[in-house]
């Protein structure tokens, strides 16, 4: 079967999170100056409650598979080693309709494996990413994307964003949306200079916005403005259950939460969710207030099921929600 031109293609690592569930009798959280900390005794031998294995997560694949679930042509571009667990990635990522054409595995090194200590609805994630060979694919014309999703990445890898960047600027068509991930955000707005400057939507939570901008955390107009010197087109900033905001540089509105409802059962993946649902709804053609109506919703959904994937809904699940939210569920312009 011939293959399609993607509609977009996720980059990022891909790995494999081992959850956890921690008794709520044998740990607890305590609170600090410097944040809560989940505390657990120390030299014992402790049970828990059982243990759930998914591969093929990470920051991009969540939304690669996101992007499929409603229904584009997704692909993915990562890493996997030549174990076991990298041929598990690759088939739980086709399970889910992701193109992994572009999916290098590296014989004699292993896949990327995470820990995730999951303790009530929340969860701490033990983390190691595995050092690869970064090299930006060989592109025939049919496999030039429309739209690039680009998030969390090792931090060994600093050229390969060197190397996404020139392809960009060599494809102007292409489109491109930035989540950025931890070793992103440390790698600071100078060194990805021409990232931030090439994307159309860049995706951070309201404390990431102020370490990138070193704006006003308080000042979400502050930190709007900063963000938009730095290049992109339209900002996304989530807060939590505060909520979200957008701005195309001329128009900003603030959303909020869908209701959940039941309690969230883990909250692993809620962001992924949020932020590829929005930008999912701009690839379809909606503005910035139908975006945000989106987005909230899968993320809503996620957090009810184990892991960032199993409960991504597709385009007429989100519609469902949307036609039966509550009457104050709608974007407000932000002045």
């Amino acid at each position: 079967m011939a293959q399609k031109q993607l509609d977009v293609l996720s980059v990022g690592d891909v790995v494999t999170d081992a959850f956890i569930k921690l008794l709520d009798k044998e740990e607890k959280v305590e609170h600090g100056k410097d944040g809560d900390w989940l505390a657990i005794p120390f030299g014992v031998k402790l049970p828990y409650d059982h243990a759930e294995v998914i591969a093929g997560v990470g920051n991009s694949p969540n939304a690669a598979v996101s992007f499929a679930r409603l229904g584009l042509n997704s692909g993915l571009v990562a890493n996997v080693g030549g174990d076991g667990w990298g041929r598990e990635i690759i088939k739980a990522l086709e399970e889910s309709k992701v193109d992994t054409r572009f999916v290098h595995i590296n014989p004699g090194k292993v896949s990327n494996y995470h820990y995730v200590l999951w303790y009530k609805e929340e969860r701490t994630i033990l983390i190691k990413h595995e050092e690869y060979e970064y090299h930006w694919p060989r592109f025939r014309i049919i496999d030039i994307p429309r739209w690039v999703y680009f998030s969390s990445i090792s931090k060994n890898a600093m050229e390969y964003h060197d190397q996404l960047a020139h392809w960009l600027e060599a494809h102007p068509p292409v489109k491109l949306a930035f989540q950025p991930g931890t070793f992103q955000i440390e790698a600071g707005t100078h060194r990805l200079k021409k990232i931030y400057q090439r994307a159309d939507i860049l995706a951070v939570n309201r404390e990431e916005a102020t370490e990138i901008s070193g704006g006003d955390h308080g000042n979400v107009h502050d930190l709007f403005d900063k963000l938009h010197e730095l290049g992109p087109k339209i900002v996304l900033i989530s807060d939590g259950h505060h909520g979200a905001y957008a701005s195309d540089g001329s128009n900003r509105y603030k959303m909020p939460i869908y209701p959940d409802p039941k309690p969230p059962y883990e909250r692993t993946g809620a962001g992924d969710a949020f932020t590829s649902t929005f930008v999912a709804a701009i690839m379809k053609g909606a503005d910035l207030e139908g975006a945000l109506l989106w987005a909230p919703i899968n993320s809503m959904n996620v957090v009810q099921h184990v892991g960032a994937q199993a409960g991504l809904l597709t385009e007429s699940q989100l519609n469902h929600y949307l036609r039966t939210a509550p009457a104050h569920y709608h974007p407000e312009r932000f002045n």
